[in-house]
């Protein structure tokens, strides 16, 4: 259960990083409104998944799937450069989140 919290917590981290493009400088309220509560629902939720998770394997989950998210995200929705360097290192950040996960840790 700890690794679902941690993914839908790595969800959420996407949701405000993106959100922090529309707050424009906080002068935005609904934008403001909804990245501050994703904010606070992904720290809550890592600070529970980290009670059964090693917290160097939870925040380096956590951050890559926020990485990942935010960077697919200004992709496919706001036309960000899609170069073969770029996917590649997402795919290398992904590879390192997935090896944390399946690998021992001993």
């Amino acid at each position: 259960m700890a690794w679902f919290i941690l993914m839908m917590a790595g969800v959420f981290e996407i949701g405000w990083a993106v959100g922090l493009k529309y707050v424009d400088g906080f002068s935005k309220p609904l934008p403001l409104v909804v990245t501050a509560f994703c904010m606070i629902v992904s720290v809550t939720l890592l600070s529970i998944a980290l009670r059964d998770i090693p917290l160097g394997t939870g925040y380096a989950i956590w951050t890559g799937i926020g990485t990942a998210g935010a960077v697919l995200f200004g992709i496919f929705y706001l036309a960000e450069p899609a170069s073969i360097w770029r996917l590649m290192s997402i795919g290398l950040i992904l590879l390192g989140v997935l090896s944390l996960k399946v690998l021992p840790s001993s």
